[in-house]
């Protein structure tokens, strides 16, 4: 597929603690990214909620299937989330024919996968989106009201631990309004083009 003309695609990285709003703001970054931006999807042992699609949300496996395919190495990362049993990972085949077609491959995953998936890419590029402080994550957390006390005081923990690991991504951008966290993404994605043309 690929020609002469066709450049390949770049990887790009994003991490940050759960209630962070990286999803809203991913949302609306592909819509006015200035650069071909794609989501990787991830895969899962986990079963499909309603209205989820399979090959769209998730590549949904059984956890024979995952086990397996994690044992052949067709994984770039994978981890077992939340001691609950479910694994989540990152396919190969789900990356390098995107960026060979000149794509700009996103990746939504946390910092544990992040740091794996760089020893394969190390010119990835890497963005922490963070909240504006722990209190803001806990509200809104909180405000799902879809988690149990518990496993609100494990997020919060984790995230503890992932913002002190946020200055090992090239880029972190603070989501306290999501049009400018958007806006500086975009504007993040411009400059890392522009640099490949300088």
């Amino acid at each position: 597929m690929t020609n002469a003309t066709t450049s390949r695609g770049r990887l790009v990285i994003v991490s940050g603690p759960s209630g962070a709003g990286k999803t809203t703001v991913l949302k609306q970054l592909y819509q006015c990214a200035p650069v071909p931006l794609v989501p990787s999807v991830s895969a899962t042992t986990r079963a499909p909620r309603p209205g989820e699609v399979d090959g769209v949300d998730y590549h949904f496996l059984s956890e024979e299937e995952f086990a397996q395919r994690r044992r052949r190495g067709d994984f770039l990362e994978c981890v077992q989330v939340f001691g609950g049993g479910v694994w989540y990972g990152t396919l190969d085949e789900a990356v390098t024919p995107g960026l060979e077609q000149g794509k700009w491959v996103l990746l939504e995953i946390d910092v544990q996968g992040a740091l794996s998936v760089v020893e394969h890419y190390p010119d990835a590029i890497t963005i922490f989106v963070r909240p504006s402080s722990l209190e803001e994550l806990e509200r809104r957390l909180r405000g799902r009201q879809t988690e149990s006390e518990a496993a609100i005081q494990r997020r919060l923990e984790q995230a503890r631990n992932e913002l002190a690991q946020a200055h090992r991504y090239r880029f972190q951008v603070m989501n306290d309004d999501v049009e400018r966290a958007v806006a500086e993404l975009s504007s993040i994605l411009k400059n890392v083009e522009a640099e490949r043309h300088d």
